[in-house]
């Protein structure tokens, strides 16, 4: 069952967030290089999360979705968005595009598109995909798409976010336990409490519970009154300094919340079922690449061959 779903026939598609999963690996494994002196433990490692997935969730549908760079057409409304994060290690800077060739070798579909993030490749497809029935899992650790978590409809699909490191799965009813609020929320949630891993800002003195119990209460940022009086009932301590904080902060919180909210209808980018279908690795392909990369045992895993 997905996303609770009683109907099993429905098609599942996996959507894999890569750069969440490449930066993953570099952190994870030791040093290694090709023969020909290039760094590869970022490769390597992203390489057996996917082997992992497809294996273990035995995947019949797929895509991985990578960032363009490590600026996006945020960074053109908000220069300081994700600064914190500093320049990409010189020894990970070539692995991305060596990410990018096995999942490709490997047969998978890859997208990624200039000015774009992942996050929003992966809602773009998400959206079209749960429209034409199929249920959708998010392969990422990435907080801001539980906003496209969702239960199935007659005639639509559902959507779930999978944490492959920590084996968690959240639908709705997981979204709103872990974060206080429905799906459809959580850009104004994070407009509230900020993202310190993107540098966005958030209110100051708000902090998750209080957001929470202010969404739930009035359900969006606009929404929120200024005057303390409108709280009464509303769950929060210093309901006074709370609503103060909010409204002298509001413009800045729906700015963070544009830019937390993921891009559903990005031009161009498209893909029915079929085209995601994971038939299995090209040998021509991988076998190639693996000696190339001076990867040995790793070939076994590959669960199946075309």
């Amino acid at each position: 069952m997905v996303g609770g779903r009683a109907d099993a026939s429905a098609p599942v598609v996996h959507l894999i967030d890569g750069h969440v999963y490449v930066f993953r690996a570099y952190y994870a494994m030791p040093e290694m290089f090709a023969p020909d002196g290039t760094p590869t433990g970022a490769t390597y490692g992203f390489a057996n999360t996917l082997l992992k997935h497809l294996a273990v969730r035995k995947v019949e549908h797929i895509a991985v979705c990578f960032d363009w760079a490590m600026e996006s057409f945020r960074n053109e409304v908000f220069p300081a968005y994700k600064a914190t994060r500093g320049a990409t290690p010189d020894d990970l800077e070539p692995q991305f595009a060596l990410c990018d060739e096995v999942a490709r070798a490997l047969g998978l579909p890859v997208f990624s598109l200039e000015r774009y993030e992942a996050d929003d490749l992966i809602a773009t497809l998400a959206t079209q995909l749960v429209a034409k029935g199929c249920d959708v899992v998010v392969v990422t650790a990435d907080k801001d798409l539980a906003q496209l978590v969702r239960d199935a409809e007659p005639g639509r699909g559902s959507v779930v976010l999978y944490d492959l490191a920590k084996d968690v799965t959240l639908d709705v009813r997981g979204v709103r336990e872990k974060f206080g609020v429905s799906p459809d929320q959580i850009p104004d949630y994070l407009g509230l409490v900020g993202d310190a891993v993107d540098n966005l800002p958030g209110v100051p003195g708000i902090g998750p519970k209080s957001a929470a119990a202010a969404l739930v209460a009035f359900g969006s940022i606009e929404s929120i009154p200024a005057d303390p009086a409108a709280w009464l009932g509303v769950p929060v301590r210093g309901a006074a300094r709370v609503a103060a904080a909010i409204d002298a902060h509001r413009e800045q919180a729906l700015r963070v919340r544009e830019l937390a909210t993921v891009e559903c209808q990005i031009p161009g980018v498209r893909a029915g079922l079929a085209s995601l279908a994971w038939k299995g690795a090209p040998r021509d392909r991988v076998e190639p690449l693996f000696e190339r990369l001076g990867w040995k045992g790793i070939a076994a895993r590959i669960p199946r061959y075309v």
